[in-house]
């Protein structure tokens, strides 16, 4: 039989994400009793939503909770958003699931495409209401992360984010 795979350990004041939620802290790490269990829960905050999560330890895995990228992966994310961008010819309902998604899937790369692919110079038409929520998401998503690597505000990040996409438009 094969080994348990170890499970995740995070620390108190470590920065996270949870792909549906982004960019959280770990708070504290607390013991409760909940419908007869005794649990150990991660208590994130999501400061930027103004909310805060328990997560039992056991989820970790499940609900695919991890680290911070690597300073390599949000290169990889830069590379991605210079790219040219990719807009399939489906109906926009079926375009804006897909983002999503990709925003949900809490990977820097997907985000990127989208922050590339919803991204309009001044020249181009006006975005609709949709497209312009979905592109907020995602850039404030990624901003949240490469401003957490990084160390630096989530404004300064969004910033070098869309001076990033400028310059290779």
């Amino acid at each position: 039989m094969a080994a348990k795979k170890a499970m995740k350990k995070f620390r108190k004041g470590e920065y996270i994400v949870y792909p549906t939620h982004g960019v959280g802290k770990v708070t504290s790490i607390e013991s409760d009793t909940i419908a007869g269990f005794d649990l150990e829960l991660y208590v994130i905050s999501f400061e930027k939503e103004k909310m805060t999560l328990r997560v039992p330890l056991q989820k970790v895995e499940q609900l695919s909770l991890r680290s911070l990228s690597s300073a390599e992966t949000m290169k990889e994310a830069f590379t991605t958003l210079q790219g040219r961008a990719r807009v399939k010819r489906t109906m926009w309902s079926r375009r804006a699931q897909e983002y999503e998604a990709k925003i949900n899937s809490g990977d820097p790369i997907s985000i990127a495409e989208v922050v590339r692919d919803l991204y309009r110079t001044e020249e181009q038409p006006e975005q609709s209401y949709s497209e312009r929520q979905i592109y907020e998401s995602a850039i404030g998503r990624l901003a949240r992360e490469l401003a957490a690597v990084e160390k630096i505000d989530e404004e300064t990040a969004i910033d070098k984010l869309e001076k990033t996409i400028r310059e290779a438009a």
